[in-house]
C-alpha cells in the first residue's frame, strides 16, 4: 500500500493531489511539521525531518515531486507518459519547477504575505516577483498552443508545477500579465483531484 506522510498544509498537498490523480489506493498518515517529523520512525523514511514522505512496499521516498514521479509512473499514460520525447519533457518540467520557480515563489510567498510583518523584507519580495515574471514568462509562451504543459492531457509535468505555484494562486498574485497562465492555473487547482487535496490545505 503506498502511503502518503504529511499534512495537508504542507508539500504532501502535492502529493495527495497526484495519487488522486493517479487513481490508485492510497493511505493518508497526517504527520506535522516539528516533533512528529523527527520522530525516529518518520525519519526512517525521510531523514531530513521533513514533509512530506512516502512507503510504498519496501520503497521510502522523500521530495515531493519525486515522489509525484513515482506515483504517476505506478498510473502510466496519460499521467506519466510513455517512454520518449514527452517523458523527457516532463523531467524538464519537474526540474524546472524545483530550479526556477520553487525558490521564488516561497519567497515571494514568505517576504510578501507569510512572515510576520517585521520580518518581511519588501526587497526581497519585489526581487521575487521580477524572478518570477521571468519564468512566468516561459511558462505563458508554452501555453500559448496548448491547454496543459505537454499538449491536449494533464501530466504529472502540470501536477508538479501547479502544486508549486498554487502558493502565488492561492495567496493572489497578480497574473494579469499572464492571462494563459492563470487560465491554466485556474484549470489545475480546480481538477476534481485537486479540489479533495485543497480541502485537507484549506480547511
Amino acid at each position: 500500500m503506498l502511503t502518503i506522510h504529511g499534512v495537508g498544509r504542507s508539500r504532501a498537498f502535492r502529493c495527495i493531489w497526484t495519487a488522486e490523480e493517479a487513481g490508485i489506493p492510497y493511505e493518508h498518515v497526517p504527520t506535522r511539521v516539528g516533533p512528529e517529523a523527527k520522530a525516529p520512525a518518520h525519519l526512517a523514511i525521510n531523514p531530513n525531518g521533513k514533509l512530506p514522505g512516502m512507503t510504498d512496499g519496501a520503497l521510502n521516498l522523500f521530495e515531493s515531486l519525486a515522489i509525484n514521479l513515482h506515483i504517476a509512473g505506478k498510473a502510466g499514460a496519460p499521467l506519466m507518459p510513455e517512454a520518449g520525447d514527452d517523458a523527457a519533457r516532463t523531467l524538464q518540467w519537474t526540474l524546472w519547477t524545483a530550479t526556477e520557480a520553487e525558490p521564488h515563489a516561497m519567497a515571494w510567498r514568505n517576504h510578501a504575505v507569510s512572515l510576520p510583518a517585521a520580518e518581511r523584507d519588501p526587497a526581497v519580495a519585489e526581487a521575487a516577483k521580477a524572478a518570477l515574471h521571468q519564468r512566468l514568462g516561459v511558462l505563458e509562451a508554452q501555453l500559448a498552443d496548448r491547454p496543459w504543459l505537454l499538449g491536449r492531457d494533464f501530466t504529472v509535468a502540470d501536477c508538479n508545477l501547479a502544486g508549486v505555484l498554487y502558493v502565488l494562486w492561492f495567496n493572489r498574485f497578480d497574473l494579469g500579465a499572464f492571462p494563459r497562465v492563470a487560465a491554466w492555473l485556474e484549470a489545475c487547482l480546480t481538477r476534481p483531484a485537486a479540489l479533495k487535496a485543497r480541502r485537507l490545505r484549506e480547511d
